[in-house]
C-alpha cells in the first residue's frame, strides 16, 4: 500500500464516516422517535430524510471507494486526483443537501449538484480505470 495515493485513502475514509455516521443517525433518530421499522409517516420528517441520505449513500460509496482504491494504486494523475476529491465533496453536498432540504418532494441544488458531480467523477474515474 505505499504506492497508494493518500488522497485515496482519504477519501474512502470520508466515504466510510459518511456511511457509518448517517447509520448511526437513522439509530439513533429511531429510538428517539420510537419508528423502529419503515418510515415515518411525515414524508418531510428527519428520519426520512436521513434515511434517503444514509440510503443514497449506501449505493455510491462502495463503489467509489473501489475505483479510489484502485485508480490511486496506479499512480493517479492530477485529473485522478482531482476526480476523487469532486466525488468526495460531491456525496457530502447530496447528504447535506437531503438532511437540510424543507421538503424531499422538491428540487434543491445541494442535492441537484452532489448528484451531477457525482455521475460525472465516477464516469470519469471508470473510464480512467479503463484506460489505466
Amino acid at each position: 500500500m505505499s504506492n497508494m495515493s493518500s488522497l485515496a485513502v482519504t477519501g474512502v475514509a470520508i466515504l466510510g464516516l459518511l456511511l457509518f455516521g448517517l447509520g448511526l443517525a437513522v439509530t439513533a433518530v429511531r429510538g428517539k422517535t420510537q419508528v423502529l421499522t419503515g418510515t415515518a409517516s411525515d414524508p418531510d420528517h428527519l428520519l426520512n430524510r436521513l434515511i434517503r441520505a444514509h440510503g443514497n449513500t449506501a449505493e455510491y460509496a462502495p463503489f467509489l471507494a473501489v475505483l479510489f482504491l484502485v485508480v490511486g494504486a496506479h499512480q493517479p494523475g492530477r485529473l485522478a486526483l482531482g476526480l476523487i476529491a469532486v466525488a468526495t465533496a460531491a456525496r457530502i453536498l447530496l447528504a447535506v443537501g437531503l438532511l437540510t432540504c424543507a421538503s424531499l418532494s422538491r428540487p434543491n441544488a445541494l442535492r441537484a449538484i452532489g448528484a451531477t458531480l457525482t455521475y460525472a467523477a465516477g464516469i470519469w474515474l471508470s473510464i480512467l480505470l479503463l484506460l489505466a
